[in-house]
Parts: structure tokens; sequence; C-alpha cells
């Protein structure tokens, strides 16, 4: 959906959070998919870790490139 998100909105001055969640929420896909968005607005704390067990557990693949920051996390 990010490629079609950044086709909606190209060109675009993104002035504000409601401006951007507008064109995320006006974008679909040919096939119909629609994008949801929703502003949330709670701070949330930096350079928060956990262990390697809870990593275990993760359903997370990486992929070949860029994999620390270009990876699949799935629900269990």
């Amino acid at each position: 959906m990010f490629c079609q998100i950044s086709k909606n909105w190209a060109g675009q001055p993104l002035k504000s959070f409601q401006t951007a969640l507008n064109y995320i929420r006006a974008t679909t896909t040919l096939t119909g998919l629609k994008a949801r968005a929703r502003l949330v607005r709670k701070k949330y704390e930096k350079g928060e870790r956990i262990s390697a067990q809870e990593m275990k557990h993760l359903a997370l693949t990486r992929h070949k490139t860029l994999p620390k920051w270009n990876y699949t996390l799935r629900p269990m």
C-alpha cells in the first residue's frame, strides 16, 4: 500500500497530520484494497529492549536487503 499512498499524495504538501491522514484514507488499489489510518498521540519510550528469549517468540522474518531495517513481523 505504501506505493499507492506515495502516488496519491505525490507533489502535495503534507502540512498537517490531518492532510496526511486524508490522503492515506483516500488511497485504493486496482483490486479495491483501501488504506485505513488513525493518529495515535501516545508518546512511546525510545530505546526499549527485549530479551533474546522474547525475540525468539516473535514471528519475525528478516529480508536479504538491509535485514536490520527490512523485516516482516507477523501475528502469532
